[in-house]
């Protein structure tokens, strides 16, 4: 791992920190500490979301024509402005205004970020790098809320103020960080349809297998991140009465899945078809999902009931450290040379736009209709071994099992892996 890399694993490891010690609170501060209800925290929450699915587009071109380091020290500053009004904020408007600033700080790291992963890394050495991402930003989201909850108090505003400093003072160390970073720049192709924004976004909707990814992804998110916090907590407590301390031992076991089996899951993925992984992750979920059902349906004991939900969190913490190394990686490669920001600002677009309508449905349907909620989201999950499965048609040899690679080299445009191994000999 180089210099560079290092800096970038640091600077996820302190952006997730810092997010870890306010998203959890976020509602509490602005409906109970700042007295503006439940309506105007509901609208802070859907402010995150749409902020992100406007500056989503326009990120992805100027990664490209600027490159992900400017575009990332614009993300950091704009969010440590947002998160620092946050925390003064008192009245609705400002308040709306800072989580948009925030928000759409926020999302525009994620792809700058790994569009800096992509340039820094090899084919063979990129799971690994995004493996320890990921691992990085759960372990930081954990730790900074860990801290954030003994320093909340819902009687003092001043204590919230102090959260979002620390939040802000985090993305302000990181712009340090990052200033440093010396990465190397991935060539770009002078003149190519790319270049322009209107037809580099024709050419990502042209690559079939881009687009089958997105779609896939969409599921993915859907069916799981969505949900978390939403339609299957409220499905836990209205359906199988678990217990706001039994919730947030389930988020724990989740977490601590991620953080214990990141790199073991790694070595397995490594050497197998992306495609195939993300279609033994759904077939995880569907578990997972079954688990779940029996939690809140299967009429058995309490106990039971909270360890088959705990187990739930659980199971979909392996599938995610599954997906870790598999999705961001491909999304790389199958960008086209100087595009690879382009790519992850699209499919981080897709990630927000199942982020933000997940909570949407799956809320109301888990907390009212128990056993059709499940049936959805067992067949969403099935649903995605059935796509893993198309996709992994649409990919190159080398594309779908980079291990094949003997080079840094990824093939584009569908050309075999043979094809380019000879090319290179």
């Amino acid at each position: 791992m180089g210099a560079a890399m290092r800096r970038i694993h640091v600077g996820n490891a302190l952006s997730a920190f810092g997010l870890g010690f306010t998203v959890p609170y976020l509602y509490v501060y602005v409906a109970q500490v700042r007295g503006l209800g439940s309506v105007t925290a509901g609208l802070v929450l859907a402010v995150f979301a749409v902020a992100a699915l406007i500056v989503l587009p326009f990120a992805g071109r100027a990664i490209v024509r600027r490159g992900p380091l400017p575009v990332l020290l614009v993300a950091l500053v704009t969010a440590a402005l947002g998160a620092l009004s946050l925390g003064l904020s008192a009245s609705a408007g400002t308040v709306l205004l800072s989580a948009a600033a925030l928000g759409a700080g926020q999302a525009v790291m994620q792809p700058a970020l790994a569009t800096m992963i992509v340039d820094c890394s090899t084919t063979e050495t990129r799971s690994r790098a995004f493996a320890t991402q990921f691992f990085l930003q759960n372990l930081g989201l954990g730790v900074g809320g860990l801290i954030g909850g003994h320093l909340v108090d819902t009687t003092s505003a001043s204590s919230f103020t102090l959260l979002f400093a620390i939040e802000a003072a985090m993305f302000l160390v990181l712009v340090a960080v990052m200033a440093t970073v010396r990465a190397p720049r991935a060539p770009r192709i002078e003149g190519a349809p790319g270049q322009a924004g209107g037809g580099s976004w024709k050419q990502l909707l042209g690559n079939r297998a881009m687009v089958q990814l997105c779609v896939l992804g969409f599921v993915l998110f859907f069916a799981c991140y969505g949900q978390f916090e939403s339609g299957l907590s409220a499905y836990g407590v209205e359906a199988a009465g678990i217990s706001t301390s039994a919730l947030g031992t389930a988020l724990a076991a989740n977490t601590l899945m991620i953080v214990i089996a990141q790199f073991a899951v790694l070595k397995f993925v490594e050497r197998r078809k992306r495609s195939r992984v993300i279609a033994a992750v759904g077939l995880i979920w569907a578990v997972a999902w079954a688990v779940a059902g029996y939690a809140g349906l299967g009429h058995g004991s309490q106990t039971m009931a909270t360890a088959a939900f705990i187990s739930t969190y659980a199971l979909f913490g392996l599938g995610e450290a599954m997906l870790s190394p598999t999705l961001a990686p491909l999304v790389a490669d199958l960008a086209p040379t100087g595009l690879a920001g382009q790519y992850n600002s699209a499919f981080a677009l897709v990630k927000q736009l199942a982020l933000a309508i997940g909570p949407a449905v799956g809320g109301p349907l888990g907390a009212s209709l128990h056993a059709p909620y499940i049936v959805a989201f067992l067949l969403f999950s099935l649903g995605i071994t059935v796509l893993a499965v198309r996709l992994g048609r649409q990919l190159t040899d080398v594309q779908n099992q980079p291990s094949l690679a003997r080079s840094r080299v990824v093939t584009q445009g569908g050309a075999p892996a043979d094809a380019v191994v000879a090319a290179e000999a």
